[in-house]
């Protein structure tokens, strides 16, 4: 065991088996194949010369030498990256690279100005991106797969939080009924006068699929989807087919085909975009000139800033 060279990767495979339970889960969360994962931990089982895990039909259990070095592997791992923030405010920026999880209106509506923005005032910073449905981001933000992504809560139905992550939000959002052009005549309607209209609504397990129903429960009654589609896009692109109605964002609005209308609802729901990233990782100066640089190219988009309290990292 003295000669022993443990591998950060192999670390982080079998950290990730642990909290997945499965080595096919594992692998997709680090985007590998469930093979090469397999290969790396019969390696690291060879190089500790003992047993780590023991299936259990799918699933695998940590033997306890495996329990033991998954407990090291996490003092490992956030020592490593302590050390890469270290290192990073040494460097004053010269050359920093982080990855961003995104999704389709923020990329759209929002992160080309503000890329563009901190090119300008912080051009050692790079930001790479990996699209992700909503619902994915802040768990590869968790798992080390990124560095921070885009996250999203609605009034009324806020999503779930890992206390390993702090998140900023960065601006706030209005939703607004999408309705056929020329089919309203007033300023503005109330949720519930759309009760009898087709809806076009992402699936019922998705986070801004949930948000909607909710909010036309509140208004009394079930909304009555006829088409499901999970981007704002292709919700727009069905209503301006007149095939129903949608809620849409002020993100989602740059997106918005001829043949839409997006009508101010009389009932205020709100959504919050917020930066998600590891707590640990509070003090890293890149991360902190991206939330201002995205923060930024809200203001000038017009949407509302967050105050001073959802200004701080949120528990």
């Amino acid at each position: 065991m003295a000669d022993v060279e443990l591998s950060l990767s192999r670390l982080r495979m079998l950290r990730e088996l642990y909290r997945r339970g499965t080595v096919t889960a594992a692998a997709a969360s680090l985007h590998y194949t469930a093979s090469a994962v397999s290969q790396q931990l019969a390696q690291l089982e060879r190089e500790v010369g003992g047993t780590l895990f023991e299936r259990l039909g799918r699933r695998v259990r940590l033997t306890e030498l495996g329990l033991v070095l998954t407990e090291h592997a996490e003092e490992i791992l956030g020592s490593v990256e302590r050390a890469e923030l270290a290192l990073e405010e040494a460097r004053d920026e010269r050359s920093v690279r982080l990855t961003a999880g995104v999704w389709a209106s923020v990329t759209s509506g929002l992160l080309p100005a503000a890329l563009a923005r901190l090119a300008e005032e912080h051009p050692g910073i790079r930001v790479s991106t990996r699209e992700l449905s909503p619902e994915e981001t802040a768990g590869a933000v968790r798992d080390g797969a990124l560095d921070f992504s885009f996250v999203i809560d609605y009034s009324g139905h806020p999503m779930s939080w890992d206390p390993s992550l702090s998140r900023e939000v960065v601006a706030v959002e209005q939703l607004y009924a999408a309705v056929p052009a020329g089919t309203l005549d007033g300023a503005e309607i109330a949720l519930a006068d759309l009760a009898d209209r087709p809806w076009i609504l992402a699936g019922a397990r998705s986070h801004f699929g949930r948000a909607v129903r909710n909010a036309c429960r509140r208004a009394g009654f079930e909304p009555r989807t006829v088409h499901e589609a999970e981007e704002q896009f292709t919700a727009l692109a069905l209503v301006a087919g007149g095939l129903g109605v949608t809620l849409v964002s002020d993100l989602g609005l740059a997106q918005q085909p001829p043949g839409v209308e997006a009508v101010p609802l009389t009932e205020s729901v709100l959504r919050t975009v917020s930066i998600a990233y590891r707590t640990r990782a509070v003090r890293r100066p890149a991360l902190q000139h991206v939330i201002e640089s995205v923060r930024a190219a809200a203001r000038d988009l017009g949407l509302a800033e967050p105050d001073e309290a959802t200004r701080l990292p949120l528990p």
